[in-house]
């Protein structure tokens, strides 16, 4: 065997993994800025999604880019790159669409019922907003039942710490295959195809519809929210999951506080109210209103 042979294989820069105790400190930050748990089973998911922050930077190492994130000017640059790159995102035009049936049958007419004014203005916020697809299903579903009853009006309101998922929220494009859950017949009333050949199919969010939608930055770990405190309802689903119980129970504590008496507060199948101390009460599957 000559002995060359015998050589080492060059180590390649990308085989360059995640440090246990750089990711402890990322982990730590991402819960203290925003509120998301990043347990030891998320390190290969934080490690792949960063990969693309080092080629970014130009940076040949997880150990380069720590030392760089934490410094006062680093984290100062990157920390929204950094939050935008670990926070799940997943979420889907009419998903848990139970809580729309429910919006339509007996949210909007019993916040209606409430009201003295004509044609009130309902409110609604869609607080963990992602890429706008649950605000675009609130808005499809409104217009078409205001269009039926003719006796209010709506505002939606999407928000969320990402910036990047925002600004895919404000285009309002999105691939095709996303728009399967959507009835056919709002399709063809609110989203407009693609024409470009030879392209990944897209749709968007017709004009009439994204009038009715605004976006907004916000950290839910904020300690208060710049909004009007008279919104009537709240959707916060599948977020809570990621918070520890005592981040739930805040950022619970603080949008009710957003909601008029009243208004309703509508959460993901998989969470609960438990330890919140709220004063509301349940009254259909994770939907909840205040006293």
């Amino acid at each position: 065997m000559h002995r060359s042979a015998l050589k080492a294989p060059a180590v390649d820069r990308h085989e360059d993994h995640l440090g246990g105790i750089d990711f402890q400190r990322i982990a730590r930050l991402v819960e203290g800025e925003a509120g998301i748990k990043l347990p030891p089973a998320k390190r290969l998911m934080v490690e792949g999604r960063l990969r693309k922050r080092l080629r970014a930077l130009g940076l040949d190492d997880f150990s380069a880019y720590c030392a760089l994130l934490f410094t006062q000017d680093g984290l100062a640059r990157e920390l929204t790159h950094l939050i935008d790159a670990v926070t799940t995102n997943k979420t889907d035009f009419f998903r848990e669409p139970e809580h729309f049936e429910f919006l339509v049958d007996t949210m909007v007419p019993t916040l209606l019922a409430q009201r003295r004014e004509r044609q009130p203005l309902l409110k609604l916020w869609s607080a963990a907003s992602s890429n706008g697809a649950e605000a675009f299903t609130l808005a499809m579903v409104l217009v078409d039942l205001m269009a039926k009853r003719n006796d209010f009006r709506f505002a939606i309101l999407g928000t969320d710490i990402s910036t990047a998922v925002l600004a895919q929220a404000q285009r309002a494009v999105y691939p095709a295959e996303m728009i399967t859950p959507v009835p056919p017949d709002l399709q063809a009333r609110f989203l407009m195809q693609s024409r470009r050949p030879g392209t990944r199919r897209e749709v968007r969010i017709v004009p009439e519809l994204r009038r009715l939608v605004s976006f907004s930055h916000l950290n839910l770990m904020d300690e208060s929210y710049p909004y009007d405190r008279d919104v009537d309802i709240v959707f916060l689903r599948n977020v809570l999951i990621y918070f520890e119980k005592r981040d739930q129970a805040a950022v619970v504590r603080r949008l009710v506080g957003h909601l008029r008496p009243g208004g309703y507060l509508v959460l993901g199948h998989s969470e609960s109210m438990i330890g919140t101390n709220v004063a509301v009460r349940q009254v259909a599957p994770a939907v909840f209103q205040k006293l």
